[in-house]
Order: C-alpha cells, then structure tokens, then sequence
C-alpha cells in the first residue's frame, strides 16, 4: 500500500519545488507512473480474503477496482485541467494540482479501509478538496450555492451514520471490517439504524429525491471537478452500501423496497428529464442519476449477482462519464456555451471529435460487448428475480437511456454549421490522448471482466 501512497504524497511537494515550465509535464509523469503501479492491486485477488493487509488497510476484489479507478484518473485531470487554468497565475495552478493530489490521497484511504470510523472520517474528508475545486475554479457565479448544496446535502445525510457506527462500537467494541462476521450477530436489528447507516450512502450516490445537489455541483464544478465527482466520490456511496450492508443484512430484505422503488422510479423520471435538457453537463450529470439508481437496486437485492452488477456497472460508468464530461469541455472551451444547439455541425469541423463522442455515445447506452451492458444486464436479471415487475421500469429506463444519448450526440454534433462555430481552435493531440485512455480500460475489460466482477457470497 505504500508503494502508492508514498509517491501519491511526493507529488505535492515536487508540484511546489518544480520550475513553472515543468510544473504540468512533472505532475503529470509522475502521476501516470503511480497509476501504472496500481494496477498491481487487480493482481493476486482472492475470492474471499483480504490482500496486501496491515493493521488499518488492505485491499480485496471490492475495494481493489475501485483503487486503481481512482489512480487511473489523476493522470486524465491534469491533462483535462491543463488548458482551464493556462490564464491563472502559477501558484494557483500548483494550489489546483495540490487538491487534486489531496483527493486522490483521501480517496485511497477511505477504499483501502479496514476500521469503519476511519472510512467515514475519510469519506467526509474528501468533501473539503472537492468544494474548494468547484466554488473557487467553477464556471459561473452559482457555483458558491453549489457547493453550499454539495456540502450541507452530504454533511447533514452522514451525520446519522456516524451515530450509528459510535452506536454499534458501543454494542461490539468493534468496527473492524474483516471481523463483521464476529460481532455481527451482537448488533440490535433496529429500523432506525438500519435507515441511518444507509441514508449518508443513498444521498452520495445519489438515490432519486436526494439527488437535487448534483446536477448543480456537476454543471458549475470545472472538468476536474465533474470528472473526479461522477467517476470516483458518487462510487463512494456504492461501496460504503456494501460494506455496511453485511452488519445489517436481515432488515435489508424487509426495509429495502421502498427504496428499491424509488430507484427503479428514478431511471424513467431521470432519462425523461434528459430528453429535455438543453444544457450539455446538465444531461450527463442527470444520465448518471439514472445509472446509479441500477446500482442502488443491485446493491439493496442483497445477492451475488446483484453486487457484482453494481460494481461493474459503477466502474464502467465511472470510465464512461468521466469521458463525456471530457468530451462536453472541449465543446465549452471552444464555443463558450453549454447549449448543445449551440454546437450543431461540429462533426463537420472536428470529425475525429466526433468518432469520440459517438464512441462514448454507445458506451453510455450501454452497447455490447462494453463492461456497461454487463453491468445493467447482470443488475435487471437481479431485479427480475426480486420482482418481475421491475422489467417493466428497467426496460423502458434502457429505452431512454437509449433516445437521450442519441439526442445528445445528434443535437450536439450533427445538423447545419451555425455561423458563430466556423472560426474554432483546432483540436490537440493531448485531447485525444485524454479519451484514448479513458476508452483504453472499458476495451481491456471486455478480454478480463472477472478483474471487476465481485461475488461476495
């Protein structure tokens, strides 16, 4: 474990003591060659124990995807961020790198966890970086209620949690993760602490009717911001879920189906609510509303496969948004807009551009043989077996998902040259380098999908 968070702490000061010139291709080399050096947690994982273990953190086949998810992206936003911040003095752009490094160090503490209270400390702690991100380099004026939403939403759900877990000390004397199965069965099966130790979860992820703070932060956050907010903080939630399901597993089964529900309720309401925006990050931000609603559903089935779905699902989701918030920058650096009616007939102008959207395109409509389609598969099968009336929202929620991601990539890329879009900046190597390697994973883990596949029972 030190092996990455040794090198992840040297990047800060070798971000303050680089020459100004070398200040992005350094931070940059440096975090690519940590990234590569995760990939080492996919390696040796056991069905059911821990690997690489000490005293306060270890890894396994559920923690250790979500590692190397998040390492894989430091690298993607320093490319992304390069030319946001070429205007702002170089002590700002070394204050950026910093909380960005912050994250990723807070980030693999709070996954490689094996104490709960040092997770949750951890899980509320990555909340400071990412508000500084959004309200100081975020793009329009709103950005300051943005993070006053970003931050009282997930303070406020999480603050149950933590009684709940001082609660459950109390009982145990324990909140030690690989020995649940020991003090599970001195834990008091309570409603209330059931809801308390979920709610913090289902806020994170966002569960549909707790999710009014994330399209605002998505849309005023700056592409570092959006990328690191879709790809890895809402996975926060979908992993605390699992964890912390096993201490409560019996009252799953009879409490989970109003939220279940609700998820299911979210995927239509969330695609139709697509079909009809007009701002770019907002539409993607909402599309990831709808995706996590499958995850929240797979996880509270409280089965294999339910579990195993939403954790694919979460890791090619992650990959996939990351990509499209990427895709939606380079459309805003160019013609200062998000209206996507705004940017018509860029495929004329930007035709390898556009090869990367409708790539990314499929990839959010979940098209075979891409990790998304297994993981929303694996998760309605799940659902079917829960219920047979889920197939009716989780059909319909695939056909939207479907037309909204084709009434992005048409409106958006198709259609009539306006006048305004024909004096653009011509497209860098470093942008189409930035999408190779988000859509380089998604293609690795079709060959080797069990890497993602977990089966916790």
């Amino acid at each position: 474990m030190l092996k990455i968070l040794a090198p992840t702490l040297m990047l800060m000061p070798l971000t303050w003591l680089s020459k100004p010139s070398w200040l992005w291709p350094l931070s940059l080399t440096h975090s690519l060659i940590i990234a590569t050096l995760s990939l080492t947690w996919l390696n040796n994982m056991t069905e059911t124990n821990y690997t690489y273990m000490g005293q306060y953190m270890a890894t396994d086949n559920l923690s250790a995807p979500l590692l190397t998810l998040t390492c894989w992206l430091l690298p993607l936003m320093i490319i992304a961020s390069q030319n946001h911040l070429k205007t702002e003095p170089i002590s700002r752009q070394r204050i950026y790198i910093t909380l960005l490094i912050l994250l990723q160090f807070l980030l693999i503490l709070a996954f490689s966890s094996t104490e709960l209270i040092q997770f949750y400390i951890m899980f509320e702690a990555t909340l400071i970086p990412t508000l500084i991100i959004i309200t100081r380099w975020g793009n329009q004026m709103e950005r300051l209620s943005a993070g006053m939403y970003f931050m009282f939403y997930t303070l406020l759900s999480s603050l149950p949690l933590l009684i709940a877990l001082l609660f459950i000390q109390t009982k145990t004397g324990s909140l030690s993760m690989p020995l649940t199965q020991f003090y599970y069965p001195l834990i008091p099966q309570h409603n209330l602490l059931w809801l308390a130790c979920l709610m913090g979860f289902l806020v994170k992820m966002p569960l549909y009717g707790l999710h009014l703070w994330l399209p605002k932060a998505h849309v005023e956050a700056p592409v570092a911001g959006s990328m690191i907010l879709a790809a890895v903080l809402l996975k926060l939630g979908g992993y605390g879920m699992m964890r912390m399901s096993t201490l409560i597993e019996p009252l799953t089964k009879t409490l989970s189906s109003p939220f279940i529900a609700l998820a299911m309720w979210g995927i239509i309401m969330t695609g139709l609510t697509c079909l009809q925006q007009m701002d770019l990050k907002s539409l993607i931000a909402y599309s990831s509303v709808g995706h996590m609603g499958l995850v929240v559903a797979g996880i509270l089935a409280q089965t294999s496969w339910g579990h195993s779905g939403a954790l694919i699902l979460m890791i090619a989701h992650g990959l996939t948004s990351s990509a499209l918030f990427c895709l939606a920058n380079t459309n805003y650096e160019r013609t200062h807009s998000r209206v996507m009616y705004l940017a018509r007939g860029l495929q004329m102008i930007f035709p390898l551009m556009a090869t990367w959207w409708f790539m990314f395109t499929l990839a959010n409509l979940a098209l075979p043989p891409l990790p998304n389609l297994m993981g929303e598969l694996t998760v309605i099968i799940t659902m079917f077996n829960w219920s047979w009336w889920t197939l009716i929202f989780t059909g319909l929620g695939t056909l939207i998902t479907a037309a909204y991601s084709i009434h992005m990539y048409i409106s958006s890329q198709r259609g009539p040259i306006s006048s305004h879009v024909t004096t653009l900046e011509p497209t860098q190597i470093k942008e189409h380098l930035l999408l190779f390697l988000h859509l380089l994973p998604l293609l690795l883990l079709i060959c080797k999908p069990e890497i993602i596949s977990y089966w916790p029972y």
